[in-house]
């Protein structure tokens, strides 16, 4: 049996890596999915992907930072689906990698808005909905940097993911009365696109590897599984958590 059978999702940053691995994970196991990232071509061809294994998906272009986009995607949840269940707010950006002295205002507000900002967009209008259901899962996709590691050159990305497991505490308090758990992925490096912004080189690659007790990267398929145990019922005791998928990064010394 599928395991979200009969659910609704909303996966951010599905047009490539755990996003979009997650996107198509989350409708092979039953949920109807809407995806949104900013690239419509690409959403366009996930959706045609899903539909064509069976599954039901429909896409929405836009920024996750405009409140406006954040509410577009729960009414097309609930109008096209009838509801929402689950949300893995997951589209983020790196940003500019410079120590403090040499960032501008306008790189550290782009990285908090699109990392941190656009997770209480979500949240803000993804959680009556849920409401309404009488429960779901809410997750937010943070990081090891800025938790049990830190990255020179990565103070924006840091904060704005740290920041990530402060309002998925406070959201779990606030709602788990209502049967709503919330709960942080903080993922290892992992081989997508933006990883391979800091990866960049056969040496930074082979140095980003090293760092993991399990000396690889994770694929995007690997954390879209640990996504998909926090949007089941799997993980229904499971609330407020920093949930580290990091290849033992965390605690690796050599």
């Amino acid at each position: 049996m599928n395991i979200l059978a009969n659910k609704v999702a909303i996966v951010t940053g599905a047009s490539t890596g755990i996003g979009y691995a997650a996107a198509k994970l989350f409708a092979r196991e039953g949920a109807a999915v809407v995806v949104a990232a900013r690239r419509q071509k690409e959403l366009d061809e996930l959706v045609e992907l899903i539909k064509t294994e069976g599954g039901q998906a429909l896409a929405l272009a836009g920024d996750v930072g405009e409140e406006a986009f954040a509410k577009a995607l729960v009414d097309k949840a609930v109008s096209h689906f009838g509801g929402l269940d689950i949300a893995f707010n997951n589209a983020a950006i790196l940003g500019a990698m410079c120590p403090v002295p040499q960032m501008s205002l306008t790189d550290w507000n782009q990285v908090i808005a699109t990392n941190l900002t656009s997770a209480f967009l979500g949240a803000k209008y993804q959680l009556p909905a849920m409401a309404a259901r009488k429960g779901g899962s809410l997750i937010f996709t943070s990081t090891f940097v800025g938790y049990t590691a830190g990255m020179p050159g990565m103070a924006a990305y840091a904060a704005s993911k740290a920041g990530l497991i402060g309002l998925t505490q406070v959201l779990a308090s606030e709602h788990g009365p209502q049967n709503i758990r919330v709960n942080a992925l903080l993922p290892g490096g992992t081989d997508t696109p933006a990883g391979r912004e800091f990866a960049n080189t056969p040496e930074a690659l082979a140095f980003v590897r090293n760092l993991h007790a399990l000396k690889r990267m994770a694929t995007p398929d690997e954390i879209a599984q640990s996504a998909l145990y926090l949007a089941s019922d799997a993980s229904s005791f499971t609330t407020g958590s920093a949930m580290l998928v990091d290849g033992g990064v965390s605690i690796n010394r050599v």
